[in-house]
């Protein structure tokens, strides 16, 4: 099977399984209420060499193993990875490649990898998710590598991955996608924040197309004002302002905050709202806050 008929079958299941598990194909997908739904039991632990495992019915599952040291995007992937190998019937099995992004394409995948891989992709980053994630930051097509990665970060997926998408969508073109894989996303990143960003955290550009919407964030994360003139009016306490994230004096006024870092006071959700210089009111969000998963009821909460 070569991987245009795995994408064939895997997005025809994928589209099923939105369906069964009342998914919704708008936005951002919750894998792990998916897995639920499914009656598939999920454990996360420590792994130093697997990604995730997939538990038969007839190895007394079904049920999924995911690595706890992944980090949160690897970890959706991987739970939606295993989902496609329960929807398609497949046996038992282990995922040890632990970097898929560089083995995309590659014909030695077995058959049933290919589809539980391409599965992945299509139940994380449905057509119409990926229409409104353009919406929110008002393109209608990807024009640059910077709207693959905040499309990602919408989705909550990879970059790599992300693009690997956009191409299978028909919205990049074959050289556009190989352009853009080359770029790491350490510089779309830095480009946003004005300065490197550690480790993986990741930038999320907060503008207009944000209002009403949910940012999904860890601990280290950044939230960039991308409106000339705005400012945040208000944030959760857990946010702090690094020191060079701050607006210019105007007129005997305090500078007013344009970025702000997660740390890892913050828990749950909360609201925030940004001035933005001419609107007619503030600009309000929701933040959320997502941690790599371990453990049992961390991973299918009660």
């Amino acid at each position: 099977m070569n991987w245009d008929v795995a994408h064939k079958v895997a997005a025809m299941e994928a589209v099923k399984a939105h369906r069964d598990l009342d998914v919704d194909r708008d936005g951002y997908v919750d894998v792990y209420g998916a897995l639920l739904r499914a009656d598939v039991a999920g454990i996360a632990r420590p792994m130093p060499r697997l990604f995730g495992v997939y538990f038969a019915p007839r190895d007394n599952g079904p049920g999924i193993l995911l690595n706890a040291s992944l980090d949160i995007v690897a970890q959706r992937h991987t739970a939606a990875h295993e989902l496609g190998h329960h929807r398609a019937g497949h046996g038992t099995a282990l995922d040890e490649e632990l970097d898929r992004s560089r083995m995309w394409g590659d014909g030695s995948w077995p058959d049933e990898e290919k589809v539980a891989e391409a599965f992945a992709a299509w139940f994380l980053m449905p057509l119409p998710a990926v229409q409104t994630a353009l919406a929110q930051i008002g393109v209608r097509r990807p024009l640059v590598p910077e709207h693959a990665y905040r499309i990602a970060r919408i989705l909550g997926t990879s970059y790599a991955g992300t693009v690997n998408h956009l191409h299978r969508l028909r919205m990049l073109s074959p050289a556009q996608k190989t352009a853009w894989l080359k770029v790491k996303p350490a510089s779309v990143k830095a480009e946003l924040a004005g300065s490197t960003v550690p480790g993986k955290a990741h930038v999320h550009l907060i503008n207009t197309g944000a209002h009403g919407t949910t940012v999904r964030v860890d601990a280290g994360d950044l939230l960039i004002l991308g409106n000339t003139g705005a400012r945040f009016e208000s944030l959760p306490p857990a946010l702090q302002v690094p020191e060079n994230a701050w607006g210019q004096l105007s007129l005997g006024e305090a500078p007013a905050a344009i970025a702000a870092e997660v740390t890892d006071a913050f828990t749950g959700t909360a609201s925030a709202t940004v001035h933005v210089s001419g609107a007619a009111g503030l600009l309000e969000f929701t933040l959320e806050r997502q941690a790599p998963r371990v453990g049992v009821q961390s991973l299918w909460p009660a």
